[in-house]
């Protein structure tokens, strides 16, 4: 309900009102301030609507860590910086938040226009206990009567004295704070008052700028910020931390979050076209036409589709291209299917390399990935679950590929088979010499017609999928382990050496 259809009720001021309308929710504080600010209405899309009510479960205490990958001029500074600090204020004047962004212009800028809502007059009108303290003039560093406040710096690059315990001074930096006087205003800014209500939060706006995002020192350097201090300078681990940012590449920092800290994250990604499965971008819809059409946003993906599928569409890719398509993917292979029970298996040859070990069934329909093991684990512990791994698919033809140890470990799994008295697995080693990359580039196509991953890959082998689906044409991968079991697959489509099994259909599997 809109606070202009209520009505004043005994003990209860049209002020009250609309004060307490404001705090119910950031949808409306926004909505209400803006007006007062900018004198018209805040045009609502539905990534507002869902931005607003994941920062209400911020504000209730329902999340702690939280990623809005969003468009950059989508509205995101103005709902999740500028008016979530003033909104946290209001509910709580004691309230710290710290506030950083690639540069502290900008960190600046959005901390000076946060100071100038909480003393405009329509601002303290209703909520009058928000005031600032005597000589709060800094844009950096500035504070309420009741301890709350805001410092604002830069996320990366030439950060100076933002640590916990002591302050990195950097050689020859000019114009900083004295050490001491700053450390000392840091940690007041961040003592424990016992407040037990909302209580501020850590807001990270765009740490990043598209132009460094390829810059593997740039990146390096705003990632390992986060690790070694923006992510200790909270007051406890009910904090919360909020990460606002387009995605600008596959090792930004809401990738390496995601990669480093999993499970705590709630990531609420917004791409600008919405596309159903299975849909091509033509056939989705507009995020929010009062910005962009579907036709405007499908003019700039045609321009640059790289930049455009990692700020619009929050999929960031290498900017070489990546191997592989999207992944053919079943929920229920259907039971009148008949298929060999297959495995190849890639060992490690170093100790940075994977094994990679993919249980399948191959059909005229293709392949059915079954189970993968990929670990890098020694091979006292994958040469048993490599043999129950087979066993337990009553896989009936294995290969394996090594250039280093591959027979010995391949005898350890036979050996291994029959302690499990799984008699009918016919376990083949080979030796790997030709070109690995020049496989898995020349079978890629294959790779994506012949193989089809189970619904939910993802979540089952996260590391395989990560090494699978980021997998890129050119440059230097980490990690080939798992593009070249698939091509190993694929390349022993329809053969099966000297096993055991026949040119026959085997069995049935249901």
């Amino acid at each position: 309900m809109d606070y202009r259809a209520m009505t004043p009720t005994a003990g209860f001021t049209k002020r009250d009102i609309i004060a307490l309308w404001c705090k119910s929710s950031i949808m409306n504080y926004t909505k209400y301030f803006f007006q007062k600010q900018y004198g018209r209405s805040f045009v609502v899309g539905e990534h507002h609507t869902k931005i607003a009510a994941a920062l209400d479960d911020v504000l209730m205490g329902r999340l702690k860590r939280l990623i809005i990958n969003i468009a950059p001029r989508y509205g995101k500074t103005e709902l999740a910086v500028k008016n979530l600090i003033s909104a946290g204020l209001a509910i709580n004047p004691a309230s710290k938040f710290i506030h950083l962004s690639y540069s502290d212009d900008l960190a600046l800028d959005n901390s000076e226009a946060v100071k100038d809502l909480v003393t405009s007059p329509d601002y303290q009108a209703l909520f009058p206990d928000v005031q600032l303290k005597q000589g709060a003039t800094a844009k950096n560093k500035w504070y309420t009567t009741q301890g709350g406040g805001v410092y604002a710096r830069a996320a990366g690059g030439q950060v100076t004295g933002f640590g916990a315990g002591q302050v990195d001074i950097e050689p020859g930096e000019a114009g900083d704070a004295d050490e001491e006087e700053f450390q000392s205003a840091l940690d007041e800014l961040t003592a424990d008052t016992g407040v037990t209500t909302f209580g501020g939060a850590l807001i990270i706006d765009d740490p990043i700028k598209p132009d460094d995002a390829d810059s593997d020192v740039v990146r390096g350097r705003v990632n390992n910020r986060f690790d070694s201090t923006i992510i200790n300078r909270v007051n406890s681990r009910n904090t919360p931390i909020i990460i606002i940012m387009q995605r600008l590449h596959e090792e930004d920092l809401c990738g390496h979050v995601l990669a480093n800290y999993p499970g705590e994250w709630t990531v609420l990604s917004l791409p600008c076209i919405i596309v159903e499965d299975g849909q091509d971008l033509k056939d989705g819809r507009a995020l929010w036409e009062f910005k962009h059409t579907l036709d405007e946003l499908l003019k700039m993906n045609d321009i640059n589709p790289i930049n455009f599928g990692r700020q619009y569409m929050q999929n960031p890719q290498p900017k070489e291209g990546l191997m592989y398509r999207a992944f053919k993917e079943y929920l229920n292979i259907p039971p009148y299917i008949k298929a060999y029970r297959k495995a190849y298996v890639d060992t490690a040859d170093t100790g940075k390399d994977y094994l990679c070990s993919i249980a399948y069934l191959e059909t005229d329909l293709g392949c059915f990935v079954l189970d993968v093991i990929y670990t890098q684990d020694p091979m006292e512990i994958t040469e048993p679950d490599t043999a129950r791994q087979l066993a337990i698919h009553q896989v009936e033809y294995a290969l394996i590929e090594s250039n280093n140890g591959g027979r010995g470990f391949a005898r350890n799994v036979e050996s291994h088979l029959v302690t499990l008295k799984a008699f009918n697995c016919n376990v083949e080693w080979f030796h790997q010499g030709e070109n690995k990359h020049s496989r898995i580039f020349t079978n890629s196509a294959k790779v994506n017609m012949i193989i089809h991953m189970p619904v939910g890959w993802d979540k089952m082998w996260p590391q395989f999928y990560k090494h699978v689906t980021t997998y890129s044409k050119k440059g230097n991968n980490a990690h080939d382990d798992a593009p070249d079991c698939l091509t190993g697959v694929v390349e022993n489509f329809g053969v099966n050496k000297e096993s055991n099994i026949d040119d026959s259909i085997i069995g049935m599997f249901g």
